[in-house]
């Protein structure tokens, strides 16, 4: 891959550690790009989880569907932001969540041996993976404790201050799940909201 292809992910990791130019063509090496259509899958429940995944346009989602067919959200990734089933690609066990492309979605992705490989020859990808997973943990954190301790408008609000930019792209369908709420309901939300601010 061209540096100008991983240029996105070069920019962000310089933002965090900056790089030498052995380290920024390395990352240009190991990070592939790949296109998922629309609605297709980065990860199907039942598979290991290959690759870490770094989004360079438009966005994915993680979710599980349960025995009811309902679908459950858990993540939202859309530009510059990070997509993986931890415990499937570090512990290669198959996968109980799926990914997928919410939109024609860019990302670039490192296997698990190359990542490994990077970290043991260059301790400065440890490190910004370790703040990575670190940062992840946190937003999970602060996404459960909220789950089990705020309203519903308070989980709306937030998400509306936390992802601005999806607030817009995304159907309302996806936003009701990843709040645990019908549609129905997040659309009378939605209206006593904007009759509020009348």
């Amino acid at each position: 891959m061209s540096q100008s292809s991983a240029e996105p992910l070069l920019t962000y990791f310089n933002e965090l550690i900056p790089l030498k130019s052995e380290e920024k063509k390395l990352v240009s090496e190991l990070f592939k790009p790949r296109l998922y259509r629309k609605r297709q899958y980065v990860l199907q429940e039942g598979d290991v989880c290959h690759h870490f995944n770094f989004v360079v346009s438009s966005c994915l989602r993680m979710y599980k569907v349960d025995e009811k067919g309902n679908t459950h959200i858990i993540q939202f990734a859309s530009e510059n932001w990070w997509m993986i089933d931890i415990g499937s690609f570090h512990h290669k066990k198959p996968s109980a969540l799926n990914i997928d492309a919410l939109e024609n979605t860019t990302v670039l992705q490192i296997s698990y041996e190359d990542l490994i490989s990077l970290y043991i020859n260059y301790p400065k990808f440890d490190k910004i993976f370790r703040v990575l997973i670190e940062n992840s943990f946190v937003t999970l954190q602060n996404r459960l404790l909220q789950n089990i301790s705020s309203t519903a408008e308070e989980r709306y609000l937030s998400f509306l201050e936390t992802y601005p930019h999806l607030s817009n792209r995304l159907p309302q369908t996806q936003i009701a799940s990843f709040l645990g709420l019908t549609p129905e309901f997040l659309s009378k939300l939605k209206s006593k909201l904007l009759r509020s601010k009348s």
